[in-house]
């Protein structure tokens, strides 16, 4: 069975597809579901397979379009990030203690997606606990990246970003504390977008076997991926909104329009690397190809600002406010290790490393004065966005790299250019727009040397999503965007 001819459409063409009764939404199910028979053997993207129920919504989907009625997503082939709940359906995050752990109500955004016609086929897979940028648990497995399948998708909505790059539907959720929606989507070549924070409720997105209740994750956020930039949009606009068991939380509906529609008028800050985690040739190449493109063709560059927050010391407090996040989970022995750790560092040590272990052992005071410190950077990145529209930077120091599930991520290493570096100090470049709360919207902007995608960040001011989002919009219609792998693009 070969591919369709809608097997790598955008959401977008085609809910334009099946307004005009060119395809239905039980064709395009099928499609999907034969793709990841055939393919997901070797990719292991669709960790939950939930056929019988898409071909349903398919189905039900095809009877509303006869009667004339179209919501946003009617239709529309999808997958979700296994850490969602979705009735009915494992939820495990990658922990075996929970395998049989099934949730009874699916997560709020889930709800969402179903009201408005889409159609889940199934659920991708992560991590354990949604803390790598690889893939693979002792649950389902390792996940492939389908342009090298010896190579991470990258994580934790890896499954979510091979699923897309592989044709299996044209959107999906993930979620992102640490570069988790948009490290995946550089590594496989396709769209995500980290909204502004709160900005989407996260209900149901829920470590097992927890209630899924209204929780202030501080830097996390749920979001789209896409193999299209007008398609974030779509799957953002779906998800957003109050929730209803949160009366009186301002969760903004009415985000102001993007501040251009034209590439010329924008005013863009490019940074390329910086000496607390470099970037490698290519990817120093490809910023620096896009910049003079933009350049070209009318748009304000800048390579360099005084108003850019300081990386180094933005970097350092990202360090200690993740970690004591998500060291407050983190096992007894495990914890009181840390802080022993964190007592014997010497107090010139500000390496990136010794500011994650200074995280896990925080008090509340020094947690209110490093989010005292987070308050003022929030100003500055205000002050910036006055001048510019958006930031270009890295998103990951280099393209994809080979599977390594050694146990301790601290002692992994990545090679820079030929260079060893802490394989934990990747975060920095995705803290960028965390720890402020800013949106970030990832692009592909062409391939590695030897085959493997690349791309950037677009960092957005504070609720301005649409503003990244149109620029995202109107380089993919200038330069191109989402190539399907050659090993699968049948």
């Amino acid at each position: 069975m070969a591919k369709s001819q809608w097997s790598f459409k955008t959401a977008v063409g085609l809910s334009a597809a099946l307004k005009t009764k060119q395809v239905s939404a039980v064709e395009l199910a099928e499609d999907v579901i034969g793709r990841i028979e055939r393919h997901d053997g070797k990719i292991n993207a669709v960790c939950v397979r939930d056929f019988e129920r898409g071909l349903a919504a398919a189905r039900a989907a095809d009877t509303a379009i006869a009667r004339g009625e179209h919501r946003p997503l009617t239709g529309i082939p999808m997958t979700v990030k296994e850490s969602f709940n979705v009735a009915g359906l494992p939820t495990t995050w990658g922990n075996p203690a929970q395998k049989d752990f099934t949730p009874s109500e699916d997560a709020l955004s889930i709800a969402r997606v179903k009201d408005a016609g889409g159609v889940i086929l199934g659920k991708t897979n992560v991590p354990l606990n949604l803390a790598d940028w690889q893939s693979y648990n002792e649950v389902y497995g390792t996940t492939n990246n389908p342009y090298d399948l010896g190579r991470t998708p990258g994580g934790s909505s890896g499954g979510s970003s091979a699923a897309l790059a592989a044709g299996y539907g044209a959107l999906s959720l993930g979620s992102d504390i640490g570069g988790s929606l948009r490290v995946p989507g550089f590594h496989c070549g396709i769209y995500a977008h980290k909204p502004t924070i709160a900005l989407l409720p996260a209900r149901g997105h829920t470590p097992p076997p927890f209630a899924p209740l209204p929780f202030d994750g501080d830097l996390s956020v749920i979001g789209p991926m896409a193999r299209g930039a007008a398609d974030l949009s779509l799957l953002l606009d779906v998800m957003a909104g109050p929730d209803p068991l949160e009366a009186g939380k301002a969760y903004r509906l009415d985000l102001p329009t993007a501040r251009h529609t034209s590439l010329k008028d924008f005013r863009i800050l490019v940074i390329d690397t910086d000496p607390v985690l470099p970037t490698d040739r290519t990817i120093r190449g490809t910023i620096d190809r896009l910049a003079s493109n933009l350049d070209r063709i009318g748009a304000k560059i800048s390579r360099s600002s005084p108003l850019l927050p300081d990386f180094a010391a933005s970097s350092r407090l990202y360090m200690r406010l993740l970690l004591s996040f998500l060291g407050a989970t983190f096992p007894q022995e495990v914890y009181a290790g840390a802080c022993s750790a964190a007592a014997a560092l010497p107090a010139g040590n500000t390496s990136l490393q010794a500011e994650r272990l200074r995280g896990i052992a925080l008090s509340h005071r020094d947690w209110v004065i490093a989010n005292g410190a987070r308050a003022r950077l929030r100003a500055q990145w205000r002050e910036l966005f006055k001048s510019f529209d958006a930031v270009i930077c890295p998103i990951m120091p280099t393209a994809a790299y080979p599977h390594d599930h050694s146990p301790e991520q601290e002692q992994r290493r990545i090679l820079i250019d030929g260079e060893p570096h802490v394989y934990t100090d990747q975060l920095a470049w995705p803290g960028i727009a965390t720890l402020p709360g800013l949106p970030s919207t990832a692009i592909p902007t062409g391939f590695a040397p030897d085959g493997l995608p690349i791309g950037v960040q677009i960092v957005g001011p504070w609720l301005e999503d649409r503003t990244p989002l149109k620029l995202a919009e109107l380089i993919e219609r200038e330069y191109g965007g989402f190539v399907p792998p050659k090993m699968f693009d049948d």
